[in-house]
């Protein structure tokens, strides 16, 4: 059975959920419909022509990627320009765009942990918080027959966390009372008469990204026609999310030996430096895509180098003159994410039993070559 595109998005957005993108950021379905059974996503960084093309060759029914194929408003869509002709190309093979950007930036697990692990880097922490997320507690009322069924299934939506620590509750035994009236159909009972039965309170943290999916697989899990159920807000700190991550490589190298490291993680023929090539480099900076705001959060975060893409000229001066070293890999340093988005989806269609397959793009969508 293939999923249909609603499901992998729901899927895909528990990775990247949407309300961790920036401001304005043009993220979400920007062509065609999710109301269609998908039986290949295609993964990719950029959606050109030939990434299109790579979709229909393989039958892919959807594009997930990271970069917006519609980020300026559009006056028009005519054909004969490069905007129209590629809508045109993607409605004419019935193929869906879905971006994810800065939510994926920001996503623990995304982005730029897929780059820091690429650098090897360690006891990482956001560059710059942009999102905390905010805390439910849940308390389900569950016959003892089923408690277990019911918490494991909260535990594998994401429920369950403080900290470091996973599988947390808090489970108080109890007895449920209630009448089935006339139309229903009870779990336990007869309609027109009062019951009882012995149930557990099940008490957990359900994180805001996952509150959505935490609570259909409660309703799935639980036998009861009627599920009784609680969720309120919390005042505690959430876990922070945010764009770039800082950690530090296992030991100090010089600054030259450290622009190696980025070309062979990034897969990039060569990477722009600011800095002397032996300063030594042990705290590390890194944010996909343009980074040349970011020079002040890298500093204040005490980091030896940042690694981003698009640094301009006046930023590298001011930099240097800071003594920040600077390493740019390019913007298409992000392709790190076709397969790494791939593999997520792919293992999490698999979990739930769906025949549909995710591809990463094999198109290099690098718009720059050296002469």
């Amino acid at each position: 059975m293939f999923a249909r595109g609603e499901t992998v998005i729901q899927i895909m957005e528990r990775l990247a959920p949407k309300h961790y993108a920036e401001p304005d950021d043009k993220i979400g379905l920007q062509v065609g419909t999710l109301r269609k059974e998908v039986s290949k996503v295609l993964v990719a960084l950029d959606v050109t022509p030939e990434v299109v093309a790579e979709a229909a060759e393989i039958g892919a029914e959807l594009i997930i990627a990271h970069h917006a194929v519609i980020y300026r408003p559009l006056a028009h869509l005519q054909t004969d320009t490069p905007a129209g002709s590629l809508a045109a190309d993607l409605l004419r093979n019935d193929i869906a765009v879905y971006i994810a950007h800065t939510n994926l930036d920001s996503a623990e697990g995304g982005m730029n942990d897929w780059m820091a692990e690429a650098l090897g880097l360690e006891g990482r922490n956001v560059l710059r918080e942009a999102h905390t997320d905010k805390l439910y507690k849940l308390a389900v009322f569950v016959p003892e027959s089923h408690q277990a069924k019911v918490r494991d299934a909260l535990f594998a939506a994401g429920a369950g966390w403080i900290g470091n620590y996973s599988h947390c509750s808090f489970n108080v035994a109890g007895t449920g009372t209630f009448m089935p009236r006339e139309g229903s159909d009870p779990y336990i009972g007869k309609q027109g008469k009062i019951e009882s039965a012995s149930e557990i309170r099940i008490e957990t943290i359900v994180p805001q990204s996952v509150r959505k999916a935490v609570i259909a697989a409660m309703l799935k899990a639980h036998p009861y026609e009627e599920v009784a159920y609680d969720l309120y807000s919390m005042d505690l700190k959430g876990r922070s999310f945010g764009l770039g991550r800082v950690g530090k490589l296992p030991a100090d190298e010089s600054l030259d030996e450290f622009a190696e490291r980025v070309k062979r993680a990034f897969d990039v023929p060569f990477v722009r430096v600011v800095g002397e090539g032996d300063k030594r480099i042990r705290k590390v900076a890194v944010l996909g895509g343009s980074g040349s705001r970011f020079i002040k959060n890298a500093m204040f975060a005490g980091a030896d180098v940042l690694v981003t893409g698009d640094i301009d000229y006046h930023t590298a001066h001011d930099a240097a003159v800071a003594g920040l070293a600077l390493v740019d890999p390019g913007h298409n340093a992000e392709k790190i994410m076709k397969r790494k988005v791939a593999d997520w989806l792919q293992q999490h269609l698999d979990d739930q039993g769906y025949a549909t397959q995710a591809v990463a793009s094999r198109v290099n969508t690098e718009p720059f070559r050296l002469k």
